[in-house]
């Protein structure tokens, strides 16, 4: 039987969508089993979604009317910021099993995409997202509950260990799980109409996977307390807690987070994957044996070729080339 993530793999060329025979995709909706469902390719340069309607083992041309839009959207900016847009507003942006996996396999194609120097992660909708989505959560086996979880933890530690910067651009609710993607950007901007929350103590669920991030950003008491009561802070709260990096108005955020990725961009990509692994190892190392392994860091970090080039360049009062 045809489920819904089953993994799923072309057989023949389908060159007006882009794709070829052995492309895989996944099933994300199934309208009778076995016999009818739509399937979401990646083309081979990542950029391009293509949604396949197959009945009876063909692939039609005319699909259903109710075709469930793509999770992620994928974009490449001239300027090499990868763009990934949470694409269900109508759901508040739930991070569903099928919205973690497509994060997960839209932040693998990045990863190893040298023209993709920072990440944006944003959403359609006046929600960022609303975290879990419940309906997965319910009337469920351990093994159900456990897929789900694993899958958003995968997703974080991608971010985490992902050798490009990553941005959270807010711009309304980040709740549970959504406020954990917040709290594990590497910088996040928030709009000052956006609100962040922890609420699972007021439906039985306490927050436990969100506090994992959200205590590394907060400090230890406020943490607490959003995990205790489930109440919302605002913008200006998580800015002085430190759950984000900035404030912007509504209306000028995305041009904020443009300007502030392009100037991320304009670095050598080398020194940012250096810099940004090396933060996250000596944070949690106590002080002596964090300087002990920065002092090594910035050994390696100046034999580099595009260390040499920056130097070279700020002393001949030039614009550096950099080789990545």
């Amino acid at each position: 039987m045809i489920n819904e993530h089953d993994p799923i793999r072309l057989t023949v060329d389908l060159p007006e969508h882009g794709l070829k025979a052995g492309d895989a995709g996944a099933v994300v909706h199934v309208f009778e089993p076995d016999t009818s469902f739509l399937a979401e390719f990646f083309a081979p340069d990542g950029d391009t979604i293509d949604v396949i309607y197959v009945e009876r083992g063909q692939i039609r041309l005319e699909t259903p009317d109710e075709i469930p839009p793509p999770p992620v959207m994928h974009q490449l900016t001239d300027d090499g910021i990868a763009v990934l847009t949470l694409n269900n507003p109508n759901r508040r942006n739930a991070l569903s099993f099928l919205t973690l996996l497509a994060l997960e396999r839209r932040l693998a194609e990045i990863a190893g995409d040298p023209d993709a120097r920072v990440v944006v992660i944003r959403s359609e909708g006046p929600v960022f997202s609303s975290g879990h989505d419940l309906n997965e959560l319910v009337n469920g086996e351990a093994e159900d509950y456990t897929a789900v979880f694993e899958a958003c933890t995968r997703v974080m530690e991608a971010i985490r260990l992902l050798p490009k910067p990553v941005i959270a651009q807010v711009q309304g609710l980040a709740t549970a799980a959504g406020c954990q993607l917040v709290a594990t950007c590497d910088i996040a901007v928030a709009a000052d109409t956006a609100a962040f929350a922890t609420p699972g103590v007021q439906i039985g669920l306490f927050c436990t996977t969100p506090g994992v991030a959200v205590a590394r950003s907060v400090m230890p008491k406020k943490a607490m307390e959003m995990l205790l009561t489930g109440k919302p802070i605002s913008a200006r709260e998580a800015l002085e807690f430190g759950l984000i990096s900035r404030i912007a108005p509504v209306d000028e955020l995305e041009e904020q987070v443009d300007e502030l990725a392009r100037q991320i961009a304009s670095a050598s990509a080398h020194t940012l994957a250096l810099g940004k692994a090396a933060f996250y190892q000596q944070i949690e190392m106590d002080r002596p044996s964090a300087y002990q392994f920065a002092s090594k860091v910035m050994v390696d970090n100046l034999l580099a070729d595009d260390a040499r080039e920056g130097i070279s360049a700020f002393l001949e009062k030039r614009q550096p080339v950099w080789t990545t």
